[in-house]
This record gives C-alpha cells, structure tokens and sequence, in this order.
C-alpha cells in the first residue's frame, strides 16, 4: 500500500532580492517518515524549512498540508513545530515551564499540562530535571528540553534545523540515536536539516540531497550512498573515488566509460538518459572504497571481478575499525589515485607503502555519472 502524504511542495520557488535561492522545488513528504534535506551551506535547505513552518513565504508554489494550500497561512495555524539549533528556550522559565509553555498559551488546563509535561520529560529522560534553569543544563539536554517542547502540543510534523551542530562528536552520536528512538515511539513525521553526510544516512528514512536550490536526488541512504545520480552527488555524499572518462557503448543497464585505467564497465540503471547520451561524452565512473579489492584478499579471484588494474601502493592509514590505502593506478593512458579501504586485522594487512598490487571491482559496484 501506498504511503500516505502528509505535506507536498508543489513548483515552490523563492529569491532574496537579486538572489535566487530555491528553483522550483517538488518534495512530497510520507506521514511518519524521518526524512532528511542535505546540502552545503547555501543550498537552500533551511529556507525550505522557514517556509513549511511559516518563518519564510514563498514567491510562488504551494505548500500543500493534506492537500490543502498553507503557503500563506500564519505560523501558529500550522500543526508543526520547529527545533532549533540555538535550542530557543526561555532562560527565565525553569524544564517544566519551557516544555508546557505550549500548552499553557492555549489555555491548557493547568492539572492537563502538568501530566503531559511528566509524560514528555520522562520520554526523553529528564523527569528530574524539571525544576532546573536552561542554564544549568549541558547542551545535550537543552537539545532534549527543545525536543520535548516541540513534542508536548502533539504536532503533525516536527522540524528540526541542524539542531545537533553545537554538539560534540560523542554527544551528537548519542543525540542520533535518541532521535530516532523518539521518532519511533510517536510516530510523528520528521523533517531534518543538515549539512552533515554521516548524520543523514544514521538517521533518515529518505535522503533529499540539495545545491544550489535544486533536488539534485531523492532517495534512501543506502540508495543516494551507493547509486548516486550526478557528479555533485558523488563527490558530496561520501569519500567516493571519481574516474573521468568519455562515454562508450551501451550494454543492457551497463556502459562503458573509456578512461586512463582502460574501458571500464559501470551500471546505469534508474538512469535512462545516461543510456541515451551520445558516445564521447565526458563521464565519471564513481567507485566506493570498500567495494575495492585487493589481490590477496579473502574470497577475492580475478575471474569474477568485471575490472583488474595494476597499481603501486602510496600509503596506508590505520583508521580504527577500517584502513585506507592510498593507491596509485595504472592504466595504458596514465594513472590515477584511488583510495581503498579494508577491513583492519590487529596483525595488520597483507600490503604496505611501495607494494606492487593488483586492485579490481565490480560493474555492479561502479555507477556512471554524467560529467
């Protein structure tokens, strides 16, 4: 069955003076989805998210709420709420009085908004503190504080824009699975905004990759990680290794991109212009690390690789739970570096600095993007 749309952004487009910041944006959002908008800084997600929550008017389109245009109507008649990354909490008002702030403007009765505020605090763990300040908090529980403020008037989607960037790294991961656990205990949609590519694929459902006010790919994690659709992409989502090519022949969902290291097999389904541009175009063939192999690695034969290159070993950098070796390959038209990652093992790899490897992969592991 079908899921369910809760809010769509139908043709919506946006200009700051001269500048223009968003070009005809299309996203339908699925009620109860965790989805994630994506992108550097002036991409134009957090203005998508100023204008679901009624901070920013569009210049044209609509913002469709179960079919219905709000575009225009006035923040406090959208059933959303908003998560900030500065937290927004009244420093005069004590855990409790913040998170039932909500409540109590609506004339809540006051034995109502006391058991909700229970309720909440004990969802995200802070039952003891309700009669602390905001300045006697950590950061990560005035990030829980605002998301239970944001939860207690029950909205029908939850906005959150970068609201773990002052975090630290141990913290934040934390904060993502807290997230996460929420989202799954309230089944309410969530709609988060980030510059960071870890944080994306640990915590959405959907992933909207974004630059320069455009949708450049919807999908899953795994989706935009292993099949990116564009250069941008590719290069953005991920320590992807590019291989500049020129298109070359078509063979069912693969084709082949004419580079350095030799032709090169790549898969192009979910792609069918990349089938139909002309031969000599200019291309990349976007491989991960990790799907590269190594001669000498467990389970690997040349037989059943689609690509086998000689290379030279440059460096390798223990990295914790995976090691990256940088690796010079060389094909009949010159070299290009790859990066290869590899399981770590506490006796250490099989290669080393200065070794003389062979490296190969998979069609199915490499996509073909368009230059």
């Amino acid at each position: 069955m079908a899921a369910r749309i809760l809010l769509e952004l139908k043709g919506v487009g946006k200009s700051f003076g001269a500048t223009r910041v968003l070009e005809h944006i299309d996203l339908a959002v699925e009620d109860g989805e965790f989805i994630t908008i994506l992108g550097p800084s002036g991409s134009g997600k957090t203005t998508i998210l100023r204008m679901i929550g009624g901070f920013t008017q569009p210049d044209q389109g609509q913002i469709l709420l179960d079919g219905r245009d709000i575009a225009h109507d006035p923040i406090n008649r959208r059933p959303f709420n908003t998560v900030f990354q500065d937290y927004a909490l009244f420093p005069h008002m004590t855990v409790a009085g913040n998170v039932g702030y909500g409540l109590k403007v609506r004339g809540t009765a006051r034995g109502t908004v006391e058991k909700r505020v229970k309720e909440v605090l004990d969802l995200v763990q802070l039952g003891a503190l309700k009669d602390r300040y905001p300045a006697q908090l950590s950061g990560g529980q005035k990030q829980r504080v605002a998301l239970a403020r944001a939860i207690i008037c029950e909205p029908r989607l939850i906005l959150l824009d970068e609201p773990l960037a002052a975090l630290d790294v141990e913290l934040r991961k934390q904060m993502q699975e807290f997230l996460k656990v929420i989202h799954r205990e309230i089944k309410t949609t969530f709609l988060f905004v980030t510059h960071d590519q870890e944080e994306a694929i640990a915590m959405a459902d959907r992933i909207c990759v974004m630059n320069f006010g455009k949708i450049l790919q919807l999908g899953s994690p795994t989706e935009v990680y292993y099949r990116p659709r564009s250069e941008f992409v590719a290069r953005f989502f991920g320590d992807n290794n590019l291989i500049e090519g020129t298109l070359g022949k078509v063979d069912g969902n693969r084709r082949t991109i004419e580079t350095a290291l030799g032709p090169l097999p790549c898969m192009v389904e979910g792609t069918p212009e990349l089938l139909e541009t002309p031969i000599g175009q200019r291309g990349f063939a976007v491989i991960r690390p990790e799907a590269i192999h190594v001669d000498g690695d467990r389970g690997w034969s040349t037989k059943a690789t689609d690509a086998v290159i000689s290379g030279q070993v440059t460096a390798v950098n223990f990295g914790g739970s995976a090691t990256v070796a940088l690796v010079e390959a060389i094909g009949p038209a010159g070299a290009v570096p790859l990066r290869v990652k590899l399981p770590s093992r506490a006796e250490g790899l099989h290669i080393a600095a200065g070794d003389r490897v062979r490296i190969g992969w998979h069609a199915a592991d490499c996509r073909l993007v368009a230059g």
